[in-house]
């Protein structure tokens, strides 16, 4: 084993034991929430800056303004995540399926991308790949019949549906920051969880993929009567 997987396999396990912790308690979920936004608003922050190094004006209201709807994001995501679904006990159980979507996002896109290989996604992230893409896709599709065990409040094609979308723009979402690392020239967007990054690095899709995959659930598709 490299030194640099077996530190991955160490942060991650550390990571899943906060969660753990968070989720049990609620207290520490919303310190947890609290740090975490703050340290990913800085590093994002400081990718910006390494984008942006033009004086022009125009460059630094961009630069500007791409800072602070990150900030009104980030934290809006926080507090939401807080008051409307993790203290609303009812509604956690949807929460902590939208984020199990992301992480088997994350770890389908990266056994099937080692494993398969083939041809690449975008020159975006030149280590992603179309097989990774699907792999993503497929082992967050497998946890629809398991969560349909506990809660049958959605249809089948209703969970699909949310699935599938979540996935997809959980990976957008990776893409995005991959983008804005490429522009700015970094491999990182830190470097405080060893083998992974920083923390923008670990949870990029999960900022995507956790808002708009349940604004789809409980918002979009509800008007459509599915």
């Amino acid at each position: 084993m490299s030194k640099e997987l077996n530190k991955r396999i160490k942060t991650s396990i550390i990571l899943i034991i906060s969660f753990f912790l968070m989720i049990k308690y609620n207290y520490l979920l919303l310190i947890g929430l609290i740090i975490s936004s703050v340290i990913i608003w800085i590093e994002f922050n400081n990718l910006i800056s390494r984008m942006i190094k033009s004086k022009k004006i125009v460059f630094k209201l961009y630069g500007f303004l791409f800072r602070f709807l990150a900030f009104v994001y980030i934290f809006h995501f926080s507090y939401l995540t807080t008051t409307h679904l993790i203290f609303n006990e009812t509604n956690k159980i949807i929460f902590l399926y939208t984020l199990s979507i992301c992480i088997a996002s994350d770890i389908g896109g990266f056994v099937f991308g080692k494993f398969f290989k083939g041809r690449k996604l975008t020159k975006i992230s030149p280590k992603k790949t179309i097989s990774g893409a699907i792999g993503s896709i497929i082992f967050s599709l497998t946890l629809i019949p398991i969560y349909y065990e506990f809660d049958t409040q959605f249809l089948f094609l209703e969970l699909f549906i949310f699935t599938l979308l979540t996935s997809i723009f959980c990976q957008a979402g990776d893409l995005f920051i991959s983008y804005l690392k490429r522009k700015a020239n970094v491999k990182d967007t830190g470097d405080l969880l060893p083998g992974h990054g920083g923390f923008l690095d670990r949870f990029d899709g999960i900022l995507f993929g956790v808002p708009v995959g349940l604004f789809i659930l409980l918002i979009i598709l509800p008007i459509f009567n599915l």
